[in-house]
Formats: C-alpha cells, sequence, structure tokens
C-alpha cells in the first residue's frame, strides 16, 4: 500500500496541473458567483412546494408570484453563467498580458450575454421563448464564455483596435478599444445561429442538448456515479481539492437534473434522476469528501488514541457542516495509506445505495438545491422532499459508513496509541537521562559567569494590517481567518482578517497585506505571487499539518501572521 501512494504522489503534479485548467477553473469560479442565486431561487421552491407535502397548497395567484422569482433568477442560470465564465477566463487571460495592455472584463461580460442570446433564444409569436435560457442552456453557456475572450485576447495581442487619440479620456479610450472586439464576437454568433438553424432547423442549445444525452444518462449510472465520486475522494486523497477537478465536468448535469426533477416531482411523477450537487454535498460526501462524518465521530467517542480523540472532538461539528479539512489534514487521511480504500469505498458505495432506492424502492431524488454547509442528514431528508424513505436511507448511510471505516480506524487507533506509549518511554527515559547529566555537571563546574541573552525579536504592528485567507469555497479559510481575528483582538494588535474562494480575490488584492493559501490550494501560489507582482501585497501557502494547528490556536495564528506581515 505504501508503494502505491508513493506512485500515486509522483502524479500529483499531473494532477494540479489539471486543476489549475484555466477553463475547468472558469466554469468553477463562475458556478461559484452564482451560488447565491441558486441558493436565492431555491427558497421560493421550498416555499411554494414543500408545503404540499402536507397537503397544503397555495392559491393559483401566490404560487404565480412565487414562481417569477425563481423563473427570473434561476431560470435564467445559463445566461448568467455564460457572463461569470467569461469574466474569469478573461481575468486569468489578464494575468498573463501586460498590465498595460488588458482586456476589459465587462465588456467580455456584455459580449457573452449577447451571444448567449443569439444562439439559444428562439423568436415566437409575441416575443420570446425562456426554454433555454436556465439549466438547460448550461452547456451552451460554457461555449460561450470560452470563445468570447479569446476573441478579445486574439484582438488585445494583435492591436486590433481603434485608437484615439492621448487626450480622449481613458474611460472613451476604453470604449472604441472594446468595439471590434465585441463586434467581431457580436457578428461571429449572429452568422453562426443563422447558419445553424437552416442547416439543423433548430436552436444550437437544443441540438447540442440532445448530443450530450447519452452522456448525461451514463452519468446517472452505476459505472458513471462511481467513476465520478471516486474520482473527486481520490484527487482529494493525493492533496488535491478533488471537486475543483470533477465538478466543472458534470455541474451542467447537476443543474439540469434538479430541475427535471422538479419537474417530474410537480406533475406527480417519479423524480428519477440521481446526480446532483445534493447527491454530492448529501450523499456521496456526508461529512466531506470521504465520507467522512462517521469516522469523526468514531475517533471522538470510541478511539483510544488521544490524538485522534483530540482530533474528532475538534472536527466534529466542522464535519457536520461538510468542512472536512481540519479531519482530511489533522488525522492524517490525506496521503495515509490505512485509509486509502475507506477514503474511495464509502463516498461510491453511498451513492449507489442512494440509486438503488431511487431505482427500485421508489424514492425521489434531489428536487430542491440547498446550501452545502446544510448538516448533511439533514441536507438529503429535506432535499428531497421530507420523504419516509430518505430518513430510513439516512439510518442505513450512517450505519454503512461506520462498518466501511471501522476496521481501518482500529488499526490505525492501534497504531498510535503504540506510539504514544512508545513516545511516554521514551520521554521518561530521556528525562532521567537528563537529570542525571545535570548533576554531574554541577558538581564538576567551576563558577561561571551568568551570561544575559537576548529574546528574539518579533515584528511590531503599528498600523492597520489586512489578512486574506484562500482556499477552494471559502469554508477551510474562515478558520484560520478567524483563528487570526481572533488572536489580533486578544493581544490587541490592528490585524483583521477575512476569507474567500481562490477566485475572488482578483479585484481586491490592493486590500489586502497578505494572502494565505490553504493547504488544497498551495498548487496556485505560482499565479497569486504573479497576480501580486504589482501590489504591495506578500502571498504564502501552507501545508495541512501546519494549517490545521494554525486553526486551533490562536497565539499561533497571529505569530505565523505577524511573521509573515514582516
Amino acid at each position: 500500500m505504501n508503494g502505491l501512494i508513493k506512485q500515486i504522489e509522483k502524479m500529483k503534479p499531473t494532477f494540479e496541473q489539471i486543476s489549475n485548467n484555466p477553463y475547468l477553473r472558469a466554469i468553477r469560479d463562475g458556478f461559484i458567483s452564482l451560488i447565491p442565486v441558486i441558493l436565492f431561487s431555491s427558497f421560493f421552491i421550498l416555499v411554494a412546494y414543500v408545503p404540499n407535502i402536507f397537503n397544503f397548497y397555495w392559491a393559483p395567484s401566490t404560487e404565480v408570484s412565487l414562481m417569477k422569482a425563481y423563473n427570473f433568477s434561476m431560470g435564467i442560470l445559463g445566461l448568467l453563467m455564460s457572463a461569470t465564465i467569461a469574466k474569469s477566463l478573461t481575468d486569468n487571460f489578464n494575468g498573463k498580458l501586460p498590465k498595460t495592455n488588458q482586456i476589459n472584463p465587462v465588456s467580455t461580460m456584455v459580449a457573452a450575454i449577447i451571444g448567449f442570446l443569439l444562439i439559444s433564444v428562439d423568436a415566437i409569436e409575441g416575443g420570446i421563448s425562456l426554454d433555454f435560457m436556465g439549466s438547460k442552456g448550461l452547456l451552451t453557456s460554457f461555449i460561450v464564455g470560452f470563445v468570447v475572450p479569446n476573441i478579445y485576447r486574439f484582438c488585445t495581442k494583435n492591436n486590433i483596435t481603434i485608437k484615439m487619440p492621448k487626450e480622449v479620456p481613458n474611460n472613451i479610450s476604453q470604449t472604441f478599444k472594446d468595439l471590434i472586439p465585441i463586434t467581431i464576437s457580436t457578428v461571429s454568433f449572429w452568422l453562426f445561429d443563422i447558419l445553424f438553424r437552416n442547416a439543423l432547423d433548430t436552436s444550437f442549445s437544443s441540438w447540442v442538448i440532445e448530443l450530450f444525452q447519452p452522456i448525461f444518462s451514463a452519468a446517472d449510472g452505476y459505472f458513471g456515479l462511481a467513476l465520478i465520486f471516486g474520482a473527486m475522494a481520490f484527487f482529494w486523497f493525493v492533496g488535491i481539492h478533488g471537486p475543483s477537478i470533477v465538478e466543472p465536468a458534470v455541474s451542467a448535469i447537476y443543474i439540469s437534473n434538479v430541475a427535471i426533477n422538479l419537474e417530474l416531482f410537480q406533475n406527480g411523477e417519479h423524480a428519477d434522476k440521481v446526480l446532483s450537487q445534493g447527491t454530492q454535498y448529501f450523499v456521496a460526501t456526508l461529512g466531506g469528501t470521504g465520507a467522512t462524518l462517521m469516522v469523526t465521530l468514531m475517533f471522538a467517542f470510541i478511539a483510544r488514541s488521544k490524538q485522534l480523540k483530540s482530533i474528532g472532538r475538534a472536527s466534529a461539528v466542522p464535519v457536520l457542516f461538510g468542512v472536512n479539512e481540519p479531519m482530511l489534514f489533522g488525522a492524517p487521511i490525506v496521503l495515509n495509506p490505512v485509509f486509502f480504500i475507506p477514503f474511495i469505498t464509502a463516498p461510491i458505495a453511498n451513492v449507489w445505495l442512494f440509486k438503488f432506492f431511487i431505482d427500485e424502492i421508489g424514492m425521489n431524488g434531489f428536487i430542491y438545491n440547498l446550501p452545502w454547509t446544510t448538516p448533511g442528514p439533514l441536507g438529503l431528508i429535506m432535499g428531497t422532499g421530507f420523504a419516509l424513505k430518505a430518513v430510513i436511507l439516512t439510518l442505513i448511510l450512517l450505519v454503512m459508513d461506520f462498518v466501511i471505516y471501522y476496521p481501518f480506524f482500529k488499526v490505525y487507533d492501534k497504531q498510535l496509541l503504540e506510539e504514544e506509549a512508545q513516545k511516554r518511554t521514551d520521554d521518561n527515559t530521556e528525562v532521567q537521562a537528563s537529570a542525571t547529566d545535570v548533576q554531574t555537571t554541577l558538581e564538576a563546574q567551576a563558577p561561571c559567569v551568568e551570561v544575559e541573552r537576548t529574546p528574539a525579536t518579533t515584528p511590531v504592528i503599528r498600523q492597520e494590517k489586512n489578512v486574506l485567507v484562500l482556499c477552494a469555497n471559502g469554508a477551510t479559510s474562515g478558520m484560520l481567518a478567524n483563528a487570526i481575528s481572533s488572536g489580533a483582538k486578544e493581544s490587541g494588535i490592528p490585524i483583521s482578517a477575512t476569507a474567500m474562494a481562490y477566485g475572488q480575490h482578483k479585484d481586491i488584492i490592493s486590500e489586502f497585506d497578505l494572502i494565505i493559501l490553504a493547504p488544497q490550494m498551495a498548487s496556485m501560489l505560482a499565479e497569486l505571487e504573479n497576480d501580486i507582482e504589482d501590489y504591495d501585497t506578500k502571498a504564502v501557502s501552507t501545508s495541512g499539518a501546519e494549517y490545521i494547528a494554525l486553526t486551533r490556536d490562536t497565539e499561533k495564528a497571529l505569530q505565523f501572521t505577524v511573521n509573515t506581515i514582516g
């Protein structure tokens, strides 16, 4: 097993390159930007239709009013996604262009919206059809979000622009600079739409959905589910944020399946789509990637090792809300040969059992999107419509995860218990030897002159300093940001810290004196250092064990921050 782990570690640079692919990151960042829209719209769905479970139905006018808010938020998700993906990819391109010749991200967002509308929206009598502006248009939004920034980059790099005299204000010059690329982009999508509709008598969005339908269906099968969630766990085991690699490939299926399930549920039919964000958050990754909820509770309450017991109790609450980095890096589970098999197996077993309940027992799949920080068992029950079958499934999942992890937990607990016993023996031997040496030295030593030692100096912070901690989704980073802020408050040092997801920092780098990367984003340090070149900002990455230690000790977190700022 150790040999296998070493081979996996050798592949880590390749996995990091995949994770850092600008197009995958653009999809991920685009979704992160729109999470508030998805959750906001889900609130109206919950209010509109959860009461139906208890035989309460709103008046038709009230239902229409609630659904209006949903249709003009979630119902235009594809349109919004084309803009956010274009913005993220533009920011990435700008990082590699001269600072004096940058692409205007606002202009690429506008061009992406226009391009998306041209190839997605159907003209109907009296108006336009909104059918492909929501989740059905997500695949189209990816393509548009990729194409538009590349058109702008080509024009920018080759100076294809309208140059204005120096006397013209910058904002006016920028308008003319954007005129050629936005024209090329819009005309290209307009001509493409005309040719495509004449050739196939359908819109591009409708065609691309049909093209990828076999993949959607395969992803909902046992093999597809195992591949998706097994890969997610595998990448995390290597120390790379697995969802950053896997989610961009399946995000469109996630959103589309929930929309289909909701429509089926509203029509009184069986919501039979398995793959969704809820499946990831509350089934496959129950307690975080690796389905670590039960093993965390095992550490906390039945471990004999002091190390595992303390890690389990410190991690129990975060893991309940889906934040399991304290476990992954504190135990550690990442790159720990003992936990390789259960860490990969538990998510697959969970999602297979979920599919069995849907296909064979008639349980509904996820019909609502909920925040990923919803406690796992509660998220599963709420997201599938408060069904009794979901309650039963939740209990079985917890028992099954316990059974999968237990043998490996016992092995690791015993291993650490023996190490702790050996350490106590070694410490006692060392203390006794040290006492003997001191006694011998004192007897033989002549009177000596006492030397005054100067304590190590620590940088003094007098002016307000701002610190930003970045991780994949803003949750793990929040733990360290809170520890730094608490330590600063206790010591009266003017430092404030905040947390964000990587990618959200691009436009506000100048506001921070220090940016800290959580372990799962350590591979982004080179890019971050490139981003901060023109700012008086420092950047640093952290290792897993170091990061967890800092989150648990406010004094250490503050000391680390002060020393790094210098």
